[in-house]
């Protein structure tokens, strides 16, 4: 089949041939259909992340239908469409798995950087960590919410913004587009500050109350804050602006330095500082409901499976605003 593989060396993606994987016990075979392109890619393919599978196919935002099944598949059935997001293993037997916090698990494994992931024809996901969506699902509008829908989400739970309240948006990639229009369901005003005209251009478009570059200072103190931005130098920036008794929350895997910040200016005052790793399955399960019954609408940009690396480079770049979605039709 053909595959997307990260070259740990030169840290590049190449198009390759790879053998349509074989579902163990308890997997299902899927084949792609669509798959979001995600920051995290990045981190995997510059080495932000350490290497946990050598020449690993990333992708870990993707929707595809069941072509086979592992033995000890119960549940699912071949045609069904499924997704297949990021958290992909835990042990299930850990203080953290046994109270709800798998997302914590240590010995917890990833779609992407661990295994292949979706950047490739066909793909295996253990069954117990799919997620079954309803015939008539879009593809393509659905794959972004896997990881970039997942992800604000619970870093939206944890931000604790009060009701009718204002959040701060640092970054407006992806998972802040679709996080802004979630916040806004909810009754909150946004605003977005962010690199990148395109990016302005759409916190504009989905309603955001102010829009300014990355450093701006919002037109008052903001309830809670959420730096999707992996840059250290914006932590202190947000804070800043977050007023007293306000959360910071850093939404993403990786991020740069964050500097030495002034304690009696930026934290004291009951400002709390949290971050986000990776999310549960029952994250995944509620959002994905909540996104349907609010029909949120992930803007996307379309590329063929041809050009991943295009895509992965016009991420980094800027050059595409909202969500960068592969279709293998």
């Amino acid at each position: 089949m053909r595959a997307w593989a990260v070259d740990e060396e030169h840290h590049r993606i190449a198009l390759v041939d790879k053998p349509v994987p074989t579902p163990a016990p308890g997997e299902l075979l899927v084949r792609v259909v669509a798959v979001g392109v995600c920051r995290t890619d990045l981190h995997v393919l510059d080495g932000d992340l350490p290497v946990h599978r050598h020449r690993v196919t990333p992708g870990h935002q993707v929707v595809g239908t069941v072509e086979a099944l592992g033995d000890g598949v119960h549940a699912t059935a071949i045609g069904d469409l499924v997704g297949i997001a990021w958290l992909r293993h835990t042990c299930g037997v850990c203080s953290w798995c046994r109270s709800g916090r798998e997302n914590l698990c240590p010995d917890s494994q990833y779609t992407g950087w661990d295994a292949d992931g979706g950047y490739a024809e066909f793909a295996t996901v253990p069954e117990a960590f799919a997620f079954p969506l309803p015939p008539g699902t879009d593809p393509r509008a659905t794959a972004p919410l896997l990881c970039a829908g997942i992800i604000g989400f619970r870093a939206l739970s944890r931000a604790g913004l009060p009701p009718g309240g204002v959040l701060g948006i640092y970054g407006f990639g992806s998972s802040a587009s679709i996080t802004a229009q979630l916040a806004m369901a909810g009754g909150a005003t946004v605003f977005a500050m962010t690199r990148g005209s395109r990016n302005r251009a759409l916190a504009t478009e989905l309603g955001s109350a102010f829009v300014g570059d990355a450093t701006a200072v919002p037109p008052q103190p903001v309830d809670a804050s959420i730096v999707f931005a992996p840059a250290g130098e914006l932590v202190p920036v947000a804070l800043a602006s977050t007023a007293r008794g306000g959360t910071v929350v850093l939404a993403g895997i990786h991020m740069s330095e964050i500097p030495a910040m002034d304690y009696d200016r930026l934290l004291f005052g009951e400002r709390d500082l949290r971050s986000v790793t990776a999310n549960t399955r029952a994250d995944g399960t509620a959002f994905l409901r909540l996104a349907h019954t609010l029909s949120l609408a992930p803007r996307i940009t379309d590329y063929p499976f041809a050009r991943v690396d295009a895509a992965l480079e016009d991420l980094r770049s800027g050059r595409a605003s909202g969500s960068i979605v592969v279709s293998l039709g």
